[in-house]
């Protein structure tokens, strides 16, 4: 659900570059204030494991279409909302920067798509409403499958109306959102089932994690290695056998307008932000640069073993462990100046 540059305008894409950073901002401060240091140490680990997992397209029986996890509710259960929106959106500024997953302009509204519902919408109102303190494996279930399709549907409604917002005539309002929405229903459903599984595994291995008390663990965590060894393995390996059908917003738009692919814009601010993306793009979607003809644009290589979506997999997961690891361990070192200020 990530959207290409062409399908908004520049003011719905600067609204909601506007709007994604405030949010970004005011959870950082708010991540700040909280005293919960075990749990923004983790913000790196599961970051770079959602950026693995967002790499596996898988098939949707029966549509000719694919999905790919989301992974802001998996993110929200594990941190909380605000430390699991930063480490998201930290995972989509990558994507977009260094593998050209989404566009430059439309980084503010796959922020606000694939972060704020799950985290500050599905969670509060749903997940925690339904699961409640409750480690059982039956309520933890039951909260993964209905917030994780929840958060996904809102998501993909919000895609339509930024369209729509954008003028994006090809793609009328009700006809697109017919297809839209079952087609992400169905991608919820396998979300809300992966969410369920992990936060199960949490459940028994570090039942303190999904506590609401704040404090540091005092045993060793085998989480941290758990999860970066699975990023590893996920975006290193199983990547190769990701799906190369069309993902459920490109696969909504063949059938609504016919175009997969939305044809590139030619106005001044798409053609700059496209150049610039163009630049700092390393590994673009997510394989080696190709000369000559424009290579495909697809999530991940068609090809079963590709070299490229390795090094991609690999690269991207071990960058988002930086990057989101960084803001967690500057945000942790703010709340403990915050707390010696306060004694």
């Amino acid at each position: 659900m990530h959207m290409a540059d062409a399908l908004l305008s520049p003011v719905t894409g600067g609204t909601f570059w506007a709007l994604s950073g405030s949010l970004i901002a005011w959870s950082a401060r708010k991540t700040a204030r909280e005293q919960d240091g075990r749990k923004t140490a983790l913000m790196g680990v599961l970051g770079a494991f959602v950026f693995a997992a967002q790499m596996i397209n898988f098939t949707i029986p029966g549509t000719g279409s694919s999905g790919h996890l989301g992974g802001g509710l998996l993110l929200t259960v594990l941190l909380g909302p605000c430390r699991a929106f930063l480490a998201l959106a930290s995972v989509l500024v990558i994507q977009c920067l260094f593998f050209a997953d989404g566009g430059l302009l439309a980084l503010g509204c796959n922020i606000f798509n694939l972060a704020f519902f799950p985290a500050f919408i599905a969670f509060p109102l749903l997940f925690r409403t339904i699961a409640g303190d409750s480690l059982s494996p039956g309520r933890i279930g039951a909260a993964s499958m209905i917030a994780a399709p929840a958060g996904l549907l809102m998501g993909a409604f919000s895609v339509v109306l930024q369209t729509t917002l954008s003028g994006i005539s090809e793609l009328p309002l009700g006809t697109f959102m017919l297809f839209m929405l079952p087609i992400h229903l169905a991608i919820g459903i396998v979300e809300g089932a992966v969410t369920w599984t992990v936060v199960a595994f949490v459940a028994r291995t570090e039942p303190s994690l999904l506590s609401s008390e704040t404090g540091q663990n005092s045993h060793r965590s085998i989480i941290p290695a758990a999860f970066v060894i699975a990023a590893l393995i996920t975006g290193g390996v199983v990547s190769w056998f990701a799906s190369s059908s069309p993902d459920g917003l490109e696969w909504s738009m063949a059938k609504t307008s016919g175009i997969a692919e939305p044809e590139d814009r030619n106005e001044p601010v798409h053609k700059t932000l496209a150049a610039v993306q163009k630049q700092l793009a390393f590994l673009p979607d997510y394989g080696f640069r190709k000369t000559g003809a424009r290579a495909p644009q697809t999530s991940v290589s068609d090809t079963p073993v590709n070299p490229g979506t390795t090094v991609s997999g690999i690269t991207g997961s071990l960058l988002v462990l930086l990057v989101a690891g960084t803001a967690g361990l500057m945000l942790g070192t703010r709340t403990k100046k915050t707390e010696t200020a306060g004694e």
